[in-house]
């Protein structure tokens, strides 16, 4: 009868202990180099371990780490969000998967979509696509490990992963799912907090969208909010150097990007109405 079972030789067995000792989430090939003092047979041991199922490959050199608690069996990683938020450091999982995590949207992107500093291109790990965004410095912030199943993940708090989302509307689904996240989102956020994460990234088309898709969506900001929102628009013609280089794929105040906002917007909001309708309707029958 064929097993799957993880079984480990001396040297694994070394390096397994070792790791489990220190508490490893991500290890290095350069640890277990350091480890066994042979580079030889460390790139030997490490094969081993990657086909018998105690590591998994992130990026060349660069390994998660299933420790014994796993299980006896060789079943890998099925823990998308942690292998994509371990592959860069420093990097947070963002936009539509940390929409998703926070219970903004009901749909599960495919894609996992990570916030990186330098350019790295798409990998598919464990069967799973991930795709690395390179933003400004000023952007790569609002975020925090989080639980995920045993493992801890950088992801976007949820006032900066809607303000994310409003950024780059094409990385949240489009304007229909940004405009359901916004409505599910509203709600739960703290409102002073994503003034402040908006704020932070220093777009006034950000500024702009905040305010005309919370009011659109039927999810007002509070009334002192909408007064600092709008006292931190600059008047019209003025824009910051930082504005003027940044590239966007859709700007909400550009009569195309607004038509486009307000159209999927008012479809979500149909919806949400006739949703209330039905749900009267059957509770006064």
């Amino acid at each position: 009868m064929e097993t799957n079972l993880r079984t480990l030789g001396p040297k694994e067995t070394k390096v397994i202990l070792s790791l489990r000792e220190k508490c490893r989430d991500v290890v290095h090939a350069a640890d277990i180099i350091d480890l066994l003092g042979s580079e030889p047979s460390a790139r030997k041991v490490i094969r081993n371990l990657l086909r018998k199922g105690w590591l998994t490959r992130l990026v060349g050199g660069r390994y998660m780490f299933l420790p014994p608690e796993r299980g006896p069996e060789n079943l890998g990683e099925n823990n998308p969000i942690a292998l994509a938020a371990a592959v860069v450091d420093p990097s947070y999982v963002g936009w539509w998967s940390a929409a998703a995590f926070h219970g903004f949207t009901t749909q599960k992107p495919m894609t996992v979509t990570v916030a990186v500093l330098r350019q790295c291109p798409m990998r598919t790990i464990e069967g799973t696509e991930v795709r690395f965004i390179k933003i400004a410095k000023r952007k790569f912030s609002g975020f925090k490990s989080y639980n995920v199943y045993g493992r801890n993940a950088a992801i976007s708090d949820p006032e900066k992963t809607v303000v994310d989302c409003i950024d780059r509307p094409g990385l949240a689904g489009g304007v229909s799912e940004l405009a359901r996240i916004i409505y599910n989102a509203m709600g739960e956020v703290d409102h002073d907090k994503l003034f402040a994460s908006a704020l932070a990234m220093k777009s006034t088309a950000l500024l702009q969208r905040l305010g005309f898709l919370s009011d659109l969506v039927g999810q007002p900001l509070p009334a002192a909010l909408r007064l600092k929102v709008r006292d931190a628009i600059p008047h019209p013609g003025v824009r910051s150097s930082d504005e003027k280089n940044e590239k966007r794929e859709m700007s909400a105040t550009s009569p195309h990007g607004a038509f486009l906002f307000m159209r999927a917007a008012a479809i979500f909001c149909r919806r949400c109405q006739g949703s209330r309708r039905k749900a009267r309707r059957y509770a006064d029958s």
